[in-house]
C-alpha cells in the first residue's frame, strides 16, 4: 500500500506513510485547523443550551479559502445572487455554519491526533508504520481531505479545467508546482480512501 490507501477488514483503510508524508500531511492539517478558526467554548457558568443554540454568522467569509469551505447555500456560481437568495443564504448560514466548523475542526484534529499516534509509535523504533483507521476515523479523514483540496485550489485558483494537463506539467520552477504536486497527492488520497468506504 504504497502512498495510497487500501481497504482492511472491518471496513476499515490503511496507508503506509513515510516520515516526510506524516509531517506534510500534519502541517497543512493545522494550518486548516487554524484557517478554520477556534471553536466558541461555552463560558463558565453559561447555560450549555444557549450555547447549543447561539447564531452564527449571516455574512459569507471574505477569505477565498475559506469561502469554499463555508459556500453560500442558495446562490447560482454562474450569476450574482439576487436579494431573496442572498437573505435565504444569509439565514441558512445563521443556523449551520458554527455545526459546520465544528465538525470540520474535529475532523481536522481527528486527523492530527491519528498522525501524532503514528509518529510516536516510529519514534519508539517501530519500523514499517502503516496508518490504519476505523470506519469513522476514515470518514473524518475524508471530509479533511476535502477541506485542504479545496483550500490548496483556492490559494492556487485552480478550477475544474485546470485539473488536466497545466497541473501536471506545470516548469519545475513554477512557485506553485510544491502545493500543485500536494494538491495532487492529497486527490490521490482522497480518490482511494472513498474506494475503501465503497461497499
Amino acid at each position: 500500500m504504497p502512498g495510497y490507501f487500501e481497504a482492511v477488514p472491518g471496513d476499515g483503510a490503511a496507508v503506509a506513510l513515510d516520515p516526510v508524508e506524516t509531517s506534510i500531511l500534519r502541517s497543512l492539517a493545522v494550518q486548516l485547523l487554524e484557517l478554520i478558526g477556534p471553536g466558541d467554548e461555552p463560558v463558565e457558568g453559561e447555560d450549555p443550551l444557549a450555547a447549543l443554540f447561539a447564531e452564527g454568522p449571516s455574512e459569507a467569509p471574505t477569505d477565498p479559502a475559506l469561502a469554499r469551505l463555508f459556500p453560500e447555500a442558495y446562490a447560482d456560481p454562474r450569476s450574482e445572487p439576487d436579494k431573496e437568495q442572498r437573505a435565504a443564504s444569509a439565514e441558512f448560514r445563521r443556523f449551520t455554519e458554527n455545526d459546520l466548523r465544528t465538525r470540520k475542526r474535529e475532523d481536522a484534529l481527528s486527523v492530527v491526533r491519528s498522525l501524532d499516534a503514528l509518529t510516536s509509535a516510529a519514534d519508539e523504533g517501530e519500523s514499517g508504520l502503516v496508518l490504519k483507521l476505523a470506519p469513522e476515523e476514515s470518514r473524518r479523514w475524508l471530509g479533511t481531505l476535502n477541506d485542504l483540496r479545496l483550500t490548496i485550489a483556492s490559494r492556487l485558483e485552480i478550477t475544474e479545467e485546470d485539473e488536466g494537463d497545466m497541473l501536471l506539467h506545470l516548469p519545475d520552477e513554477d512557485p506553485r508546482k510544491p502545493m500543485v504536486m500536494a494538491y495532487l497527492w492529497l486527490g490521490g488520497l482522497q480518490e482511494t480512501l472513498v474506494e475503501t468506504l465503497m461497499p
